[in-house]
């Protein structure tokens, strides 16, 4: 039987650094190989987390590039290859390149559990590789399987299947009310994940065990491991406040551009911050976190500005020499404070309001 890898990739963002701490905190046993994709376009403080983290974790984290034999940045040397046309939302040949294609090449043919560290407050997936071996696993939800997993496990035509497996599981008290989730049928009027939160209703750790033993019946990378699988038996549910506690207390630090700094408009006071790591160019980024690049960071404003040519923008309907305009920089921070003092009545914290947009992008460069 071949040796499952298990693996957490370091995207220079809060939620991945928080994964690689909780599960050195929790599973200090468990192997766990760490890497990080870079494009060549990070932020300073991107390579300072992960120095960081290098040092709490007592390892070294792989750097992934794309275009290894190339004298050029990992983004710039596709860049040409692709005629000076800028990545966005509809085309984002940037998440393929730099960060897919490197993370695939890296696990090879070998079996993979790879750890996401979407969080329980969020309500997304996150990427999940189309090839066989390579498994996602969620710590920080209850639910920590991927979609694929629930819905061939919920599947009508294995109900049979799982209730034979319940017979042979100790769950107590709650085995009776278990199985009578499990003999209702799913439909359009009983979707998979009403059953699946009935199910996690009833025992989380006996829904993973549940999961656990179909998944031995099938080609997942798990079913081909035979060590114990520890969060099997994990309830936790983390949220944002979670995450930030993590790193603060463990002395690795919240990433600097987190960190909310203050701004005046109109007499109006408010703050600004980045809400996601990533490239400093990132097409994904609020008009606000542009903002704040160009007058945090001004140097990288310039680069990101010089990209922008033949018609080629980050944004559509606006180039960043239009944003740069006094006028234009006033109205973006009067309409983002605005915003914020709407938002209060919802959330108190800055980066609860940032966040909104968090949850927008590639789940391979945010998480």
């Amino acid at each position: 039987m071949s040796k499952v890898r298990h693996v957490l990739g370091i995207s220079g963002g809060k939620d991945s650094a928080a994964l690689a701490i909780y599960l050195k905190m929790l599973y200090p046993l468990m192997e766990v190989d760490y890497y990080s994709s870079d494009t060549g376009k990070e932020l300073d403080e991107t390579y300072q987390l992960i120095s960081n983290l290098e040092v709490y974790l007592g390892k070294s984290i792989t750097i992934l590039k794309a275009a290894e034999n190339s004298h050029e940045d990992p983004f710039d040397h596709f860049l040409k290859m692709y005629g000076g046309f800028l990545p966005s939302s509809n085309t984002r040949w940037c998440t393929k390149k730099l960060k897919l294609e490197p993370f695939e090449k890296y696990v090879g043919n070998d079996l993979v559990v790879s750890y996401v560290g979407i969080r329980g407050d969020e309500d997304r997936e996150g990427y999940i590789s189309r090839k066989t071996n390579i498994q996602s696993i969620f710590p920080f939800r209850r639910n920590i399987w991927s979609e694929d997993v629930i819905e061939k496990f919920l599947a009508n035509d294995i109900i049979e299947q799982t209730i034979a497996s319940l017979d042979q599981l100790d769950f107590g008290s709650a085995k009776t009310r278990i199985m009578q989730v499990l003999l209702k049928p799913i439909s359009p009027s009983y979707h998979m994940h009403n059953k699946l939160n009935q199910l996690l209703e009833l025992g989380v750790k006996e829904t993973n065990y549940l999961i656990y033993d179909y998944l031995k019946t099938t080609a997942y990378p798990l079913a081909q491991d035979t060590a114990y699988f520890p969060l099997l038996d994990n309830e936790d549910n983390l949220v944002r406040d979670d995450i930030f506690k993590i790193l603060e207390d463990s002395g690795v630090g919240v990433p600097a551009y987190y960190k909310k700094i203050d701004f005046d408009v109109d007499g109006r006071q408010s703050s600004y911050a980045r809400s996601r790591s990533g490239c400093f160019f990132c097409f994904y980024q609020q008009k606000i976190e542009w903002v704040w690049l160009y007058e945090q960071h001004p140097e990288l404003f310039k680069k990101a500005m010089a990209y922008e040519k033949d018609g080629y923008t980050w944004m559509q309907n606006e180039s960043l020499e239009q944003l740069t305009a006094a006028d234009r920089i006033h109205q973006i921070k009067n309409e983002y404070a605005k915003r914020i003092e709407r938002s209060k009545n919802k959330s108190k914290f800055l980066v609860d309001i940032l966040d909104e947009e968090e949850g927008v992008g590639c789940a391979s460069c945010f998480i």
